[in-house]
């Protein structure tokens, strides 16, 4: 059976961090984020590993993971940059990627299996990728059959300034119907809200279901997003901080009718870092993991 493969979405330049928490250290012993979903990933039964970077951190990048995974798992680099888009879109005022849909859509040549594609900076948990590798596993790599891990929104925001996440619409069948990224959550006084389209800041509910750009896809998820890719640079060309998200993919998918997308529940403890400020909380977190013996003082 092949095995599934792991895109980590690594290009970002983390301007809300103040620097590149993908290679930031979170434990005395240097692990980083990306380490502990490696660690859970293998043991899930992933064979192969896909990073989109950009080419400025590319030598950093390698020194701290090529080493890692050396004989446990096929690696691969992709490169996610301002220019990776068709000449007339090029804009050399822009200093961001063009968000992680973009970011999707370039890793197609480098993958050939059914995979599973994550953030960088977020901890999933490791029952979480057991059961997207177990659900991945069982799929025929020619079918459309999609998914995505699910998690409750008041388990996933910052105490320190606003996130996005994607909200998703469920059937009583568990599939998704909807899903709609919001860029802007936050909490004040106590209580979760988000901005709509007019900039007003409306309530939110905390068990509304939200993706955290956790998502298994078989290799036909490629079929999808090209052609919106380039109606959104058409739209946006002027729009220096515009970005193409995967929840547009997948709501072509879903548009497609001839796809689906299964929503995965796991009960691992999600946590990660949008502020510096979150470092800390995220830091003990992972200590009280080694403690209970759930991760081994040193992964590597």
């Amino acid at each position: 059976m092949e095995k599934p493969t792991l895109v980590i979405l690594a290009a970002g330049m983390g301007s809300r961090y103040g620097g590149l928490k993908q290679m930031d250290a979170f434990t005395p012993e240097g692990d980083t984020i990306i380490d502990f979903s490696l660690y859970d990933a293998l043991r899930a039964g992933f064979g192969k590993f896909v990073f989109i970077i950009r080419k400025s951190f590319e030598e950093d990048f390698k020194a701290i993971f090529n080493k890692k995974l050396k004989g446990r798992a096929e690696v691969a680099y992709v490169y996610q940059e301002l220019d990776s888009v068709p000449d007339k879109y090029i804009n050399s005022e822009r200093t961001k990627p063009w968000g992680t849909g973009h970011a999707l859509l370039m890793a197609k040549d480098a993958v050939t299996e059914n995979f599973a594609i994550i953030n960088a900076d977020d901890f999933y948990g490791a029952e979480a990728f057991q059961v997207m590798a177990k659900s991945l596993a069982k799929k025929d790599k020619n079918s459309y059959n999609f998914n995505t891990m699910a998690y409750l929104l008041k388990n996933t925001v910052s105490d320190h300034g606003y996130v996005s996440r994607g909200e998703c619409q469920v059937d009583e069948d568990g599939y998704l119907v909807d899903v709609t990224e919001r860029t802007h959550i936050e909490k004040i006084d106590g209580e979760l809200k988000r901005k709509d389209d007019d900039g007003k800041m409306i309530p939110i509910d905390g068990e509304t279901v939200v993706s955290m750009n956790f998502w298994g896809f078989t290799p036909k998820c490629f079929e999808f997003g090209g052609s919106l890719f380039e109606t959104f640079l058409e739209a946006n060309k002027d729009n220096l901080k515009a970005e193409f998200y995967i929840p547009s993919v997948v709501n072509e998918i879903l548009k497609s009718e001839k796809a689906s997308v299964e929503v995965l529940k796991s009960n691992a403890k999600w946590f990660g870092v949008t502020y510096k400020e979150d470092k800390e909380i995220v830091q003990k977190a992972i200590e009280e993991l080694k403690e209970q013996g759930v991760y081994p003082t040193k992964l590597w």
